[in-house]
């Protein structure tokens, strides 16, 4: 298993930052980045390979990429997204198919979480789940969130953000366990989704694979403090997690 990151979107919402850097390599804590953290993450559960897919401004990525491997003691492949600024990351994450039939811990490249995460993930295996969503169901959530509705024994049943909160189970925090053997399933629903509209988010690729009847699991990961990076309000509160981890 290796670790992914999606890391290709251009974070308009970010300027000036994003003017001249991919949202990843946002500084949180100093010069520390939300790629850092991510990276810092894979490298305590005992990765040592991950695969970072790049786009907008991916030029910024390749020139850390010797000194993120150093720092971080891994080795890094990136995976080029050709329509990072055109389409959406369903798109992005299916670029990364042939990554996939490794088994992955996927993480997004703007969500800022401590290792805890990747660690309630690994602990959720062996018991025949094929995907596995990080899933907060503590936050009180609101319209932007990428919500989820569960069933008893069956997992995902919806996930969208397009869903009144009040019904959701808990929100997505961007943090997937995808085991090899479900990566064809996943890259041939991904295919299917950008296809249907290329503006699709990789979540909606994760319903398709419900409605196609795949189960998705999640495991919930406590009462613990993330963020996903959109804005400078979302920026603000991730550096005052950064620092505690």
């Amino acid at each position: 298993m290796i670790g992914l990151v999606l890391a290709a979107g251009a974070g308009r919402r970010l300027r000036p930052y994003t003017d001249t850097l991919p949202k990843a390599l946002v500084p949180v804590d100093g010069d520390t980045t939300i790629l850092d953290l991510t990276l810092k993450n894979f490298a305590e559960i005992g990765l040592t390979e991950v695969a970072i897919v790049v786009g907008y401004r991916k030029e910024a990525i390749y020139d850390r990429k010797e000194a993120l491997e150093a720092k971080y003691g891994l080795t890094i492949t990136l995976v080029d997204n050709d329509k990072a600024e055109e389409w959406n990351n369903a798109y992005s994450l299916w670029c990364a198919r042939d990554v996939l039939k490794r088994g992955v811990i996927l993480a997004n490249g703007d969500t800022v979480h401590p290792v805890s995460v990747e660690k309630t993930l690994l602990a959720a295996r062996g018991d025949g789940q094929r995907i596995i969503l990080a899933l907060d169901t503590v936050k009180s959530l609101a319209d932007e969130e990428m919500k989820v509705i569960t069933a008893e024994g069956k997992g995902v049943q919806r996930i969208t953000k397009l869903m009144d909160p009040a019904t959701a189970t808990g929100e997505y925090i961007g943090v997937t366990l995808i085991e090899a053997e479900a990566a064809e399933e996943l890259a041939d629903a991904l295919k299917a989704t950008f296809e249907r509209d290329p503006d699709l988010y990789y979540e909606d690729g994760y319903q398709e694979l419900v409605n196609r009847g795949f189960t998705v699991d999640v495991a919930p990961i406590g009462d613990v403090k993330w963020v996903e990076i959109d804005n400078h309000d979302d920026l603000a509160k991730g550096r005052e997690i950064a620092c505690q981890y």
